[in-house]
């Protein structure tokens, strides 16, 4: 994951840098207004950082050795309730749903032979994040923007039933709490605001639910973490909408 901000960031910044004509101002009184609202609509892969057992890494013999994780593109809707501060910072709060998939593949020696086992794991979350939006000065149409956060996710699908061909399985926690930063870009159109938001987010729980079983007591500790994606639509003028039901 850090790789792959230390790839993403500096394109978002090279992309605000290209110089543009002048235009007319779009939306000038967008950042004078109190509260505004909007949707944000977007993609995202999730991961877990494992912290194995200690006895699991001296342990030789029929038990598991290895675990690795794949992951899986999903998406995500939230809405936005934008809350302005002063000039160039924002409260915003953003509700809405993440939808993901992490595999674990787990590694195991039993009777002497290497054995293989996956783990598919289905998220559906609530997310409620919070964050403050630090924008830069507006540079025509566009400026580029800091956030930082935190957010509460309860995930539906660790409670659902597990089916017997599922086993063995281990079972995540429910209520996870996220710290979060990102970066981006807002685009001033004629009639909305387009943003373009990449960010990181780390669990800080510890997500298994121990059972008694190995392939739960393996992780000492298993924290998940997100990268996302969101493409935002925020404010903009309803006249246009009114002219075209005319």
């Amino acid at each position: 994951m850090k790789k792959l901000l230390l790839t993403i960031l500096p394109l978002v910044f090279v992309l605000s840098t290209f110089a543009q004509k002048e235009k007319p101002m779009n939306l000038p009184k967008l950042d004078e207004q109190i509260v505004h609202f909007g949707y944000s609509l977007g993609l995202n892969t999730m991961d877990f950082t494992i912290r194995p057992a200690d006895r699991f890494l001296t342990q030789a013999m029929d038990t598991i050795y290895g675990v690795e994780v794949s992951r899986f593109v999903g998406f995500n809707i939230n809405i936005i309730s934008n809350f302005r501060i002063c000039k160039y910072l924002d409260f915003r709060f953003l509700p809405g749903l993440v939808f993901g998939q992490r595999n674990l593949h787990y590694k195991y020696l039993k009777k002497g032979d290497i054995w293989r086992h996956t783990m598919m794991i289905e998220s559906t979350f609530i997310d409620l994040p919070i964050q403050f939006k630090y924008k830069a000065a507006r540079i025509s149409n566009w400026r580029p923007f800091l956030t930082v956060g935190a957010s509460a996710r309860i995930d539906m699908a660790s409670q659902k039933k597990i089916k017997p061909e599922e086993y063995p399985k281990i079972r995540l926690r429910r209520f996870d709490a996220y710290y979060e930063i990102g970066a981006g870009i807002d685009f001033f159109l004629e009639y909305f605001m387009f943003g373009v938001e990449i960010k990181a987010s780390w669990g800080t729980l510890n997500d298994v639910v121990y059972d008694g079983s190995q392939f739960a007591d393996y992780f000492k500790r298993l924290n998940s973490r997100m990268l996302l994606i969101g493409f935002n639509f925020e404010g903009g003028k309803l006249d246009f909408i009114r002219k075209h039901r005319k």
